[in-house]
């Protein structure tokens, strides 16, 4: 378990670069807690002389010694010394004698951080940042297993790069977002041939559900994965690098209808490569999830797609028909059901066209105005709707009321309120806080007839949208000088429970 808190940082003297640094480290702080078997606290130095925690790393692989989060914590007086000896001297410093800590003995091994060095080589001296802390708990005392003596092997070894800067590796690729390998999934512990030299039982029990069936110790990996993927058409062009331990790589396996994720860490000392780690997973049941989600998502902008379609069918059928229909009432109701229908298309097609189910609403609204336009251009005045400000990200749930009633009330404005100007203005102004999206649609024509507003669909139609299915709240009032002004409020409310349900698993 990793807490970390970033506002901390700010009563520490690291500067952004180091900060950065720092950050990467925490990212890897789990799997030296849990290689080392012990806690892993990071302090920083502060303005003041002294150090500050700012992250805290708990081993899964074994019980915690701290049961009260350090971080934001001043170092404690004891520890001090070697923590100081570490960041001047940018040398690991083991404490001699076991420290005592709510009644549990501890050794302590303070592991000065070194920011890498910059390709352009302007930070040569490569300066001691923070500094890194290990603290075991001396109190389970027990003849330690053979997959323990080689973790903390490993985890020695990945000390020494962080106190020389190589680790974490600037150029290693982020990790995924779900399935990446942890210590506890399986290691695999490479020598600089890329023989195996220890496998632990997970890392075996992984490579056996893909087929291999013999002793993974003492072969060469990558003489193991090829034997296991002879036949295979697409292979990736990682993988080579990866079994062989010779770059900070991820790459994923697939046999036998089962899927492993290989991450690769070299290990080097003094700039020498001289071996590397590998960790595995079965990630079996994570990417089939993930095609799924995949597939789900082409077949939703699929269907996006067809809405859109069908939409712009009715539209044009709308068209076709006003265009036979003599009546001016019928064309012109026809026309409005035509700008309805074409907004909603316009929505979904937007959404047909990315995997997230919510849209830039300023992309849907231009072209919202385009339709408003050609109403604005059919007659004899001439009328330049604009738009101010902006609408941001939606989900559908809002983008798809929204846009039909922006369409009421820009076609109302140009076909009511601007009626016998030669010359209008129609302006959408949008303003959005964290709680509540404001937009006002203010025209420069003749007002409300008689300070009245009018009852027909189209005001009908954007009440029950606004209050009805935005929850929110519309008012339209004649201005002081000429035209009216019409503002609606709608509360972000429903985005909010969608960021708390996200954030909580299995709903």
């Amino acid at each position: 378990m990793t807490t970390t808190s970033f506002s901390v940082f700010a009563g520490t003297a690291l500067d952004a670069r180091d900060s950065a640094w720092v950050y990467q480290l925490v990212a890897e702080g789990q799997l030296l807690a849990d290689l080392a078997f012990a806690d892993i606290v990071i302090w920083a130095p502060t303005k003041t002389g002294g150090f500050l925690a700012v992250s805290h790393l708990r081993p899964s692989s074994a019980a915690t010694l701290f049961y009260r989060d350090v971080v934001g914590s001043a170092i404690r007086p004891e520890w001090l010394p070697l923590v100081e000896e570490a960041f001047k001297t940018g040398t690991i410093v083991d404490s001699k004698v076991p420290h005592s800590y709510e009644m549990s003995p501890t050794k302590i091994r303070a592991v000065p951080i070194r920011k890498a060095l910059r390709s352009d080589g302007t930070d040569s001296e490569q300066p001691v940042v923070a500094v890194l802390t290990r603290h075991t708990n001396l109190s389970d005392s027990r003849i330690p297993s053979r997959q323990e003596l080689t973790f903390n092997e490993c985890a020695n070894d990945l000390f020494l790069m962080v106190a020389d800067g190589v680790f974490p590796d600037p150029n290693a690729p982020s990790a995924p977002a779900q399935g990446a390998p942890r210590a506890s999934d399986g290691l695999i512990r490479l020598d600089v041939g890329g023989k195996v030299t220890f496998a632990s039982p997970n890392a075996l029990s992984a490579f056996r559900r893909m087929g291999f069936d013999g002793e993974l110790e003492q072969t060469v990996l990558a003489e193991v994965t090829a034997g296991m993927l002879q036949g295979t058409l697409i292979v990736d062009e990682s993988l080579p690098l990866v079994v062989t331990g010779r770059a900070p790589w991820r790459t994923d396996v697939e046999s036998e209808g089962v899927t492993i994720t290989l991450r690769a860490i070299p290990l080097k000392n003094a700039g020498e490569r001289i071996g590397a780690i590998v960790l595995v997973r079965d990630v079996t049941q994570v990417r089939m999830r993930e095609r799924e989600m995949i597939t789900k998502d082409a077949t939703i902008r699929e269907i996006h797609h067809r809405v859109k379609n069908n939409l712009q069918t009715v539209a044009s059928l709308l068209r076709i028909q006003s265009r036979r229909t003599h009546s001016d009432v019928a064309k012109d109701a026809l026309g409005q059901a035509m700008r309805r229908v074409a907004a909603i298309a316009v929505v979904h097609d937007t959404l047909s066209e990315g995997l997230s189910q919510s849209v830039d609403f300023d992309v849907v609204f231009e072209r919202v105005l385009m339709l408003v336009a050609e109403v604005a251009s059919s007659g004899s005045q001439v009328v330049k709707p604009r738009s101010e400000g902006s609408f941001g990200i939606l989900p559908s749930e809002y983008a798809t009321p929204l846009a039909l009633v922006l369409t009421e009330l820009v076609t109302n404005a140009v076909e009511h309120g601007l009626a016998g100007k030669a010359n209008g203005e129609v302006v959408i102004t949008s303003a959005r806080t964290a709680d509540t999206l404001s937009v006002t649609v203010r025209d420069n024509g003749g007002g409300l007839p008689e300070g009245k507003v009018g009852e027909g669909l189209g005001t009908q139609i954007v009440r029950t949208l606004v209050q009805g299915e935005l929850g929110g709240s519309i008012d339209w009032h004649t201005l002081e000088d000429e035209g009216t002004e019409v503002t609606i409020e709608i509360p972000l409310q429903y985005l909010h429970e969608k960021d708390v349900l996200a954030a909580v698993p299995n709903v």
